[in-house]
């Protein structure tokens, strides 16, 4: 399997850092390396206002999985910032998928890269997390095993921010005020938020336990 060279490190769309493994040559353990790394920025971060527009690119891009995949896609969430209305974000869409197996990559990756899907990280350690970038608008898709724990964390994120205007407006603030700051690269903007994102979870699962 060929995937596309580069050093890359993502925040998930709730902004947790954590090691990532990324391609450097064509395949096997030996070209996967774990860096600390992200995409440089050398400046202030964009954040775009809300565009309405956002949740039909989901739904696009989920019909197009669903026509690569079939049923093989056990399901499919718009997550992060561009699934909140009214929350300004780095316009791009992220979409977490569940399969049956992440790891099994025989089963789901060379479909989704005959459709134009690129593979840029692989987590064997974090929950066999798999992200790719796609075809057609900028997103990052998240892929998973059903019942990953970390596909309900990300969507309870998301539903509390749609649910609970002081939170939505208390992330809205933060991510403004950090984002007009100087950021060498992307991944320290998302580390920066990690305090309010432990408030705003711990205040979801309290009130999902209640």
């Amino acid at each position: 399997m060929t995937v596309q060279a580069g050093r890359y490190l993502e925040a998930d769309p709730i902004g947790q850092r954590r090691d990532t493994w990324v391609v450097t040559g064509q395949g096997g353990t030996d070209d996967w390396l774990p860096v600390n790394a992200s995409r440089p920025v050398n400046g202030p971060i964009h954040l775009a206002p809300y565009d309405p527009g956002w949740p039909a690119q989901y739904e696009q891009e989920a019909d197009r999985l669903s026509a690569v995949l079939g049923d093989r896609m056990l399901a499919v969430h718009h997550v992060g910032s561009t699934s909140v209305p009214g929350l300004p974000a780095k316009p791009i869409i992220d979409i977490v998928m569940a399969v049956a197996d992440s790891e099994d990559e025989t089963t789901y990756v060379p479909d989704l890269e005959a459709a134009g899907y690129t593979l840029r990280i692989r987590e064997p350690e974090w929950f066999e997390h798999r992200m790719f970038k796609g075809p057609g608008a900028d997103i990052n898709l998240h892929v998973f095993t059903l019942g990953c724990t970390e596909i309900d964390r990300m969507i309870r994120f998301r539903d509390r921010l749609r649910s609970d205007e002081q939170d939505r407006q208390r992330y809205t603030e933060t991510k403004q005020e950090l984002a007009a700051h100087h950021w060498d690269v992307v991944q320290s903007y998302a580390d920066a938020k990690s305090d309010v994102v432990r408030s705003i979870m711990k205040r979801a699962t309290e009130s999902t336990d209640s």
